[in-house]
């Protein structure tokens, strides 16, 4: 006999099929949420803009746009992908959902990473707004945007080396409560050390050492800013640690993240905490 509580189709649900039901829920939610995309489409937008202006001193300079777009994007990216897997699963685990999830067969790692891949396909609108400003800006003033293929590898590092981190995130709130706090302020800390407005190659050797280690935008940023201002190739960057790092650190921090939300997990489960907040 089967009751209300009771799940035999989920029981015949494989990897695939979750890791594509979290994609699909995320790409209605972030249909579902077409205000607030719109929201961000207008306000990171002018906020790029603003910071140009600021730092030209009222004007929008030629030798900032390029540049702050750049950055931009890579601080658009982050906090977007992040925060929306992060919110997300806050939502479940508050309203109950991420325990009734682990009570069916379903693997919590296809669950996360099709979270972690509607996210990212969930900021690329953000992104597209800030690409579009800074193009049509760049040509307003008579410039040109830059382009090379070979900008979509640091792109790729930075998507990865975000899902590390939002991993980490998602594991700490399952175990230690009111963590928002941190996702909040580590936008700032993104931003002032994470390459997104200065160059690592302004800040402290100290400084810059840490960025590139620790933080997931901030190889991928210089390395882009290098290839499209500077003209610099994949094998030949001219700053930072080099196409290896670039590769290896986004892979580390993937590793971190799954490792970290694995061991938080179990400590969770064995405290039954998944559905307390």
């Amino acid at each position: 006999m089967t009751t209300m509580l009771s799940v035999p189709a989920l029981a015949s649900t494989g990897w695939g099929d979750a890791f594509a039901n979290e994609v699909a829920k995320g790409l209605r939610d972030l249909r579902n949420g077409w205000r607030a995309v719109l929201a961000e489409m207008i306000t990171f937008p002018v906020f790029y803009l603003l910071i140009v202006m600021f730092m030209g001193r009222g004007r929008l300079l030629d030798d900032l746009l390029v540049p702050v777009m750049i950055g931009l994007v890579g601080l658009a990216f982050i906090h977007e992908q992040v925060n929306r897997v992060f919110w997300g699963y806050l939502g479940d685990l508050q309203s109950g959902v991420l325990e009734q999830t682990y009570l069916t067969p379903l693997p919590s790692a296809a669950i996360v990473l099709g979270r972690q891949v509607a996210a990212v396909l969930g900021a690329l609108p953000v992104v597209g707004a800030i690409l579009a400003t800074g193009c049509i800006a760049v040509a307003v003033t008579g410039g040109t945007v830059p382009f090379a293929w070979s900008v979509l590898v640091p792109a790729a590092a930075i998507a990865i080396g975000t899902c590390g981190l939002a991993l980490v995130l998602c594991g700490l709130t399952l175990v230690y409560k009111r963590i928002e706090s941190i996702t909040q302020a580590s936008v700032a800390l993104y931003a002032i050390a994470g390459g997104t407005l200065v160059p690592l190659s302004e800040l402290p050797a100290w400084a810059a050492a840490a960025s590139r280690a620790l933080i997931p935008v901030a190889p991928g940023i210089e390395a882009a800013q290098a290839i499209l201002l500077d003209g610099a190739t994949l094998t030949d960057l001219g700053t930072g640690w080099g196409l290896g790092w670039i590769l290896l650190q986004p892979l580390l921090l993937g590793a971190l993240g799954v490792l970290v939300f694995h061991r938080l997990e179990r400590t969770a489960k064995a405290r039954g905490t998944l559905g307390r907040y």
